[in-house]
């Protein structure tokens, strides 16, 4: 599948990899940094933003998208940025093509499973009624009793597309269909990523957890660690300028060793 990519800068290029849920567009600020001296691609990934709609939500099936859509922007080897669900996906392309990835960074998530967790938010979503003249405070007020927190209620309708028609622009059914793939993580014996590896996790987040590191460290060898002040699961939006700082110091530095925590 060739994914929506929203580009710019020039340079050696680099992919930014959404979470579930999110867009490209959400990586707006990151991107438009790191565009002063890279090639940055923002992907929309398979049933998220502008990009296709298709039953499926595995990870080799997204690390796949991401590479055929790199290929065809001539992108590659590229260095791979992802976030959650964006983050596992980038670790696979890594692991499924060592060679097409320059290097990775990965933001607050591990390469294991995770217990369910989004399938009430999919639900909620899934239950606002699409009706003509629906607005954004009455579907707002619909996920509330599901979504306690605006910030996230205001996340999820970022999908909502109103007027005449209202309908959901992601894959909503596709993506609840798939939420066990999404939240799982699919063992891979004997496979590794040599390259550059940074795991950044949000210091008040407990995605990343310090016994996640062996298996961390068993597929990524050459994987460091920092932990992002002031950030809960969303560190890009949470910390904007510590996350670019970080991203900007691994992208520019031949020596993933030289990374430091902060």
């Amino acid at each position: 599948m060739i994914l929506h990519a929203i580009e710019m800068g020039a340079g050696p290029p680099v992919a930014l990899l959404h979470g579930l849920f999110g867009a490209a567009r959400n990586l707006g600020t990151v991107q438009r940094h790191l565009a002063a001296r890279f090639r940055v691609l923002a992907l929309d990934l398979r049933n998220h933003g502008d990009s296709p709609h298709a039953h499926g939500m595995s990870y080799a099936e997204m690390a796949g998208d991401v590479l055929e859509t790199l290929m065809r922007m001539d992108a590659l080897p590229a260095a791979l940025i992802g976030h959650s669900m964006g983050g596992k996906a980038a670790m696979r392309a890594a692991l499924d093509r060592p060679d097409a990835v320059s290097r990775l960074l990965v933001a607050d998530i591990a390469p294991v499973p995770y217990p369910p967790g989004f399938g009430a938010y999919a639900a909620a979503m899934a239950a606002v009624p699409l009706t003509s003249g629906l607005t954004r405070a009455a579907a707002d007020a619909a996920l509330a009793p599901v979504v306690a927190e605006a910030s996230v209620r205001g996340f999820l309708l970022q999908n909502l597309r109103l007027g005449a028609e209202p309908a959901w622009r992601i894959g909503l059914s596709e993506i609840k269909a798939g939420l066990a793939e999404i939240e799982g993580w699919a063992a891979l014996p004997g496979r590794t990523y040599p390259g550059p590896t940074l795991f950044m996790a949000g210091a008040l987040s407990a995605y990343i957890q310090p016994d996640h590191r062996g298996a961390i460290s068993a597929l990524f060898p050459a994987a460091r660690f920092v932990t992002l002040k002031n950030a809960g699961h969303w560190v890009h939006a949470d910390n904007p300028l510590g996350f670019i700082a970080v991203a900007q110091a691994f992208l520019h530095d031949p020596r993933p060793d030289r990374t430091r925590n902060d």
